[in-house]
């Protein structure tokens, strides 16, 4: 029979979901929308935006579509799981409720708070003014975060007051991030390393993913301002088992059991970015769906068919699969457009894919093709090369060697990926 399978999204998240798909048994037909250049090796791509929602539900009824799978958190903010739910379709992808664990800074600290779900201290505000005033007043430093989505730059890491003014004005008086920015969160600022704790959920069972490291500074040593991420790693050594296990039940499988009994069931894919504190994990924020660039990483390690953990997760049967990751470690770089994650151009030329080593994995994001099949920039992060070895050493040495291969114009990277391992 075979299952078709329509993916929402155009990144390298997507890119990796449909790479890891193509390769099931279970699979019949896969689309992807709005897709970019690369994804078109593994699925037929389709031109909906994936914010069209009424596009989309005309879309997966007219090809009899079996499963949906909502990479991005925009679409899930939107809804597309209510409707497509309501038309008698299966989604892998939280309810628009739900998904307030990531769209919602404020719902996501109040489900924490009623739930002994560790986090950092925060008072909400509308008024730049008493915002302000509230800052002078700890003794602390803090974090200044808009309260909705701004594509995980609306995070402003303050090392002083003035830095903190500057952060409030730039989200509640200049508007700088629209509707996400009405509200926003003052948090007290915590210190320590930061994890990302992936995993699988039907709302009863959970399967954990391997842990992984994002770097979100654009620039070496954690420097300059926040992006959607340029790189990661995994597994992160310096985690202990005892902090893994902490973070899967008390913060992870607790909040799952913590959404049912507010009747808000979560599914999907949910991961808590997490800050290891010396007082043990706390959580720096949800994310409603699978972190990019940390699913280029963690699917070349999972060893189960992908489309039988989301065809279980779309028949509340996740309990019956036995979730299998290899033990290899990764690390991805991201390569991105000059002046992201501010201005940037597109249009520039991509070169030396060819020369790439068929073990390492090139995931498109902002990528665009022309008639001639030849790859050009369409975005700010443009590509994420993986790699894999038997340590995080020998996965970045292979990365690195790579991206030498690769060049556009302006292209830029990080490159001490996965060196503090």
């Amino acid at each position: 029979m075979g299952i078709n399978v329509l993916i929402i999204g155009s990144g390298g998240r997507e890119h990796a979901i449909a790479w890891k798909l193509s390769q099931s048994p279970k699979l019949k037909k896969l689309w992807v929308l709005p897709g970019n250049a690369g994804i078109e090796d593994y699925a037929e791509t389709v031109d909906i935006k994936e914010t069209d929602i009424n596009a989309i539900c005309k879309f997966v009824e007219n090809n009899t579509i079996d499963l949906t799978i909502v990479g991005p958190e925009i679409p899930l903010a939107a809804g597309i799981t209510d409707t497509l739910n309501h038309q008698g379709f299966r989604v892998v992808g939280p309810t628009k409720a739900a998904a307030q664990l990531e769209t919602s800074k404020s719902f996501a600290k109040k489900i924490m708070h009623e739930n002994n779900i560790p986090t950092a201290h925060s008072e909400t505000f509308t008024d730049a003014f008493l915002a302000k005033e509230y800052i002078h007043k700890l003794e602390s430093l803090v974090v200044i975060k808009a309260d909705g989505l701004a594509a995980g730059k609306g995070v402003t890491v303050c090392d002083n007051s003035k830095e903190a003014e500057a952060a409030i004005e730039k989200i509640l008086i200049k508007k700088a991030y629209g509707d996400a920015g009405t509200k926003i969160l003052v948090e007290e600022r915590m210190f320590g390393r930061e994890t990302s704790a992936h995993a699988f959920t039907d709302g009863i069972s959970v399967k954990h993913m391997p842990f992984s490291c994002d770097h979100k500074p654009v620039y070496d040593n954690n420097l300059g301002p926040n992006t959607g991420g340029m790189g990661v790693y995994s597994p992160p050594l310096w985690l202990s088992d005892e902090i893994r296990k902490d973070i899967e039940q008390n913060i992870t499988e607790r909040i799952i059991k913590s959404m049912a009994q507010n009747k808000t069931p979560y599914t999907g894919i949910l991961y808590p970015g997490l800050m290891i504190t010396k007082t043990g994990p706390r959580v720096v924020e949800f994310n409603a769906r699978f972190g990019d660039p940390e699913t280029e990483v963690l699917l070349p390690k999972l060893e189960t068919d992908l489309l039988e953990i989301f065809d279980a997760i779309g028949d509340k049967r996740l309990s019956e699969i036995e979730v299998e990751w290899n033990n290899n470690a990764s690390v991805g770089v991201i390569l991105a457009s000059g002046g992201y994650p501010d201005s940037y151009e597109i249009g520039k030329r991509i070169h030396g894919l060819d020369n790439i080593d068929s073990n390492v994995q090139i995931f498109m994001s902002g990528v665009k093709s022309d008639e001639n099949n030849s790859l050009y920039t369409a975005g700010g992060r443009v590509l994420c090369l993986v790699a894999s070895g038997s340590s995080i050493d020998e996965a970045r040495e292979l990365a690195y060697s790579n991206v030498n291969r690769i060049s556009f114009e302006g292209m830029h990277y990080r490159t001490d990926i996965g060196s503090a391992s």
